[in-house]
């Protein structure tokens, strides 16, 4: 689960916003298996974009945060009831949270912690929201404040969280933390070789955590982008290097196929809008490189939290185009789904639930200024 830093800091970047470059050229190479489509559901209640979205154990999705526009943040919360297509309120968070780690943890609860609360206004702050009461309450604070930082569950049953933006802005992390829910207290383990915000990271199926890309200084157009990527094993609380990415990329998302391996996608570099990837790498935990694996259909970036494996195998790619697409790994090939997300597409999540159906919510468009849509959508196998 991977969280983004959208238009947190976002007004020289709104300004500059150019539509998305967009490849109508499919990937010669067109999987035979029909794409899907996707179609509309019930609204959010709230416009949000960056806000988190988890899967609860009764089958309901918990979507909470996020930002309606620059500089308006949200403590509300809502869930997703999937037999009814609906969105109804629930309690709110304690505070605003954009950009917060969201983890569903082995007892049922969700782990919220960190994110953005304002401009320079990143939380130490954290809580867990309880299904059967339908509240949220503190749990133990963070290290320190930390906004847009990687989280992953581990096989322990504890929260490890990676980097992410500190205090102030442009103040990138590289310090890592853990979660312990039988204690309710973070505490601090092995840092990354070097600090990441909008980077991604994947539990492998051997335990290990692969976090790579990612911007490790600096702010629009002077960004330092990384190709880097690095292994966290909690056997040693260490991270360790591995091979790079073929280019430097952040706002990109990644997932862990069947087969062990993992499939990174889109993003961009410095450039942002301007440098869009169609581009996709597998990495091989086997050999510890990352290997080019074809186009896109689209270029994206700004997709952190949309792309997601079916149960059949398959990757949806929800978000940072119009046009979700679809993965297949026994072709590696991209095939566009029938139907769009609209101006959904930039910082929305999309969710995998029971009944193999996914939940697409929430975004913007290609013109920031507009805010975040209160649209949702179902993507059909």
């Amino acid at each position: 689960m991977q969280h983004s830093r959208p238009a947190l800091r976002l007004t020289a970047l709104l300004l500059i916003a150019v539509p998305t470059f967009i490849n109508a050229q499919t990937n010669s190479k067109a999987s035979p298996t029909q794409p899907g489509q996707v179609t509309a559901t019930g609204n959010l209640s709230v416009r949000r974009f960056s806000q988190s979205a988890t899967l609860l154990p009764n089958g309901e999705v918990l979507i909470a945060g996020g930002m309606e526009r620059n500089g308006k943040y949200d403590a509300s919360a809502e869930l997703y009831e999937p037999r009814t297509g609906r969105f109804t309120a629930t309690a709110s968070m304690s505070s605003p949270r954009e950009g917060q780690a969201a983890i569903l943890l082995r007892n049922g609860k969700v782990l919220m912690a960190g994110g953005a609360s304002g401009p320079d206004g990143n939380l130490t702050t954290a809580e867990l929201y309880d299904p059967a009461t339908g509240t949220f309450r503190p749990t133990g604070n963070m290290m320190g404040p930390r906004a847009h930082a990687a989280a992953v569950l581990l096989n322990d049953g504890k929260v490890l969280l990676i980097g992410g933006d500190g205090p102030h802005e442009e103040e990138r992390l590289n310090s890592a933390e853990l979660y312990d829910p039988a204690a309710g207290r973070f505490a601090s383990t092995g840092s990354m070789h070097v600090p990441r915000e909008m980077h991604t990271a994947v539990l492998l199926k051997d335990g290990r955590v692969l976090v790579a890309g990612g911007s490790s200084a600096g702010s629009y157009p002077n960004s330092r982008i990384e190709a880097s990527a690095e292994i966290y094993d909690p056997a040693t609380g260490r991270f360790s290097t591995t091979g790079s990415m073929s280019v430097p990329r952040h706002k990109l998302a990644a997932t862990l196929l069947a087969d062990g391996k993992v499939l990174v996608v889109g993003g961009s570099d410095n450039r942002d809008w301007r440098g869009q990837y169609a581009s996709a790498e597998l990495y091989d935990p086997a050999t510890g490189r990352f290997t080019n694996d074809g186009e896109m259909s689209f270029r994206r970036f700004k997709l952190i939290q949309t792309a997601v494996r079916l149960p059949d195998g398959r990757v949806l790619i929800a978000g940072g185009a119009e046009r979700p697409e679809i993965y297949d790994p026994a072709t590696k090939s991209f095939q566009p789904v029938n139907g769009t997300v609209g101006e959904g597409r930039y910082f929305s999540t999309a969710t995998l639930l029971n009944n193999g159906r996914v939940l697409i919510a929430g975004g913007y468009g290609d013109d920031p200024m507009a805010g975040a849509v209160i649209n949702a959508w179902l993507y059909q196998p």
